[in-house]
């Protein structure tokens, strides 16, 4: 396999990944009366967008030279994996902007139950982490290194 497909590979399951943990944390969000989730959820889905960027970016700078770039397409990684951090900081500081805004507000108790969801999917991101790392090495990519870490950070 080349390093293009381990790469593409890798991100095709960090975006079917986030997008089931989106629909798990928002069931659950909502069922069990958490917020957290709730948010995680949306999180999640944004998630998703963060990791096509990081698609577009392999499969663009994996195209060859051309009359406009005679010396490829491989600049363009470097600049996903910008982006893709500029995501990861743009969301801690929206999660962390909501969080001390409502640190006072009263909610209702979660369910017990989600608990187990929470735990579960933190178990499922440093999984997803230690993949996605294992995949960035093998295919040398920095945008995908970057995507490894954004799970990181949601677990």
């Amino acid at each position: 396999m080349t390093h293009e497909q381990t790469a593409v590979r890798a991100t095709y399951f960090s975006i079917a990944s986030n997008a089931l943990l989106a629909l798990i944390k928002g069931l659950a969000g909502f069922f069990g009366n958490s917020y957290a989730l709730t948010a995680d959820a949306i999180e999640s889905t944004t998630d998703i967008f963060s990791s096509f960027l990081v698609l577009f970016g392999i499969k663009y700078s994996n195209r060859p030279a051309d009359e406009n770039h005679p010396y490829g397409h491989g600049r363009a990684e470097p600049l996903i994996t910008f982006l893709v951090v500029g995501f990861l900081i743009t969301s801690a500081t929206i999660i962390a902007h909501e969080s001390i805004t409502n640190i006072g507000v009263p909610h209702k108790l979660p369910e017990s139950w989600t608990l187990i969801v929470l735990g579960t999917i933190i178990l499922w991101k440093e999984y997803s982490f230690r993949l996605v790392m294992k995949r960035s090495k093998e295919a040398n990519s920095s945008s995908l290194k970057a995507d490894a870490w954004h799970h990181r950070s949601d677990a």
